[in-house]
């Protein structure tokens, strides 16, 4: 049996009594107790996850941009100012997805992305790849010497810059997906990116990874209560928020996973599926369920909860279920469906729930963005 991958805040979760799970080949905490009241921390106050499974990757070389221009879907010459960050999908020449990834742009010749842990090592060998074979001389270096928390919620920010305060003066100035270097004398060089996967504001922190567990407990100190992979995942599907292998995957293109807006098709960069997505186009609808109460009525029973791979029936033909889950802000049963492109919101559809058939109405997502109810 192979051992789990255990990140440098590993001790400390388990000094916590969290529940741990194998996450993707990781030993991680999926709560420290109440998954609910994790989630509401993050809504209404500030909660901090351990992100570090996740793989910081720099990227050196004179040839850098041009890379990234063929590597990913969106394009990095959006990217001039020093710090600022570009979301993305990295794709086979079939269209399908790869990854989706965060790009940093710091100097011409340096850029920093993350990618997710249980593609680290396809997507490296996928870089690497490209690389030889394009000629563009990078140099690509895994920093396994990090560590990554998130700091999530209204009061994200503030209790960061309590926590650090020499992160203040680089960091209240940026704007969403905009990121600062900061030197400081007790956690080391980290970097401060104003970046996350909850739908509220607040840093996703980079840290060496001796210095992890200090800055944990600094924030904790601070009032940012820990908050494992369940919130996570129920806080990422309320604000929308795509999970690779359940939403999209090396299988499904971008246009099809609610994923358009990250796809640049006006100009003529030859990016890696670019020629594949034209000749497909969008085969799919990406769009929001809420289920209804099973009587009818508002603040009634539901009838069970949204799972993945639930079927979807509808007039235009059958779809299915991505991510499901109850939502905890809502107090309803949400998921995310690939749907045939005639459905729309505002439709109701028919979700196959063991033998029974439940309506459920179709929804533009996200369902809940900083703390607010976006749908009915």
């Amino acid at each position: 049996m192979t051992e789990l991958k255990k990140t440098p805040l590993h001790a400390t979760h388990r000094a916590l009594n969290a529940r741990m799970v194998d996450f993707g080949g990781w030993d991680m905490p999926v709560n420290y107790g109440s998954q609910i009241e994790e989630h509401q921390a993050v809504r209404n106050d500030a909660g901090m996850f351990d992100v570090s499974h996740m793989r910081t990757v720099d990227l050196h070389g004179a040839r850098v941009r041009d890379f990234l221009k063929l590597a990913v879907a969106n394009n990095v010459d959006k990217l001039r100012t020093p710090g600022r960050a570009l979301y993305s999908c990295m794709l086979n020449p079939q269209g399908g997805v790869i990854d989706d990834l965060i790009i940093y742009f710091f100097r011409d010749d340096f850029f920093r992305i993350v990618i997710n842990a249980a593609t680290a090592d396809k997507d490296l060998a996928w870089l690497a790849q490209l690389n030889a074979e394009h000629g563009f001389d990078m140099t690509i270096t895994p920093r396994t010497d990090f560590a990554m928390i998130a700091v999530q919620g209204p009061q994200a920010r503030a209790k960061v810059w309590q926590a650090v305060p020499a992160s203040q003066a680089a960091s209240e100035t940026l704007k969403p997906f905009n990121s600062a270097i900061v030197a400081t004398e007790q956690f080391g060089e980290l970097m401060v990116a104003r970046t996350g996967y909850t739908g509220e504001d607040g840093f996703e922190l980079v840290v060496p990874a001796e210095h992890a567990a200090a800055l944990w407990q600094a924030l904790q100190a601070a009032g940012v209560a820990p908050a494992g992979l369940g919130a996570r995942d129920t806080l990422r599907l309320e604000a929308g928020m795509n999970l690779y292998g359940q939403d999209m995957d090396e299988h499904v293109s971008p246009l099809d996973a609610g994923l358009a807006w990250t796809v640049e098709l006006e100009s003529k960069r030859a990016f890696v599926g670019r020629a594949a997505l034209l000749e497909q186009g969008q085969r799919a609808n990406f769009v929001g369920l809420i289920l209804r109460p099973e009587d009818g009525k508002p603040g009634g029973k539901p009838g069970g909860v949204l799972r993945a791979h639930q079927k979807v029936l509808t007039p235009q033909g059958a779809g299915e279920i991505t991510s499901g889950t109850f939502s905890p802000s809502l107090n309803l049963s949400i998921a995310f469906a690939r749907v045939p492109t005639g459905v729309h919101p505002g439709d109701t559809v028919q979700v196959q729930i063991r033998d029974k058939q439940f309506p459920a109405s179709v929804v533009k997502l996200p369902f809940v963005r900083q703390g607010k109810a976006l749908v009915a």
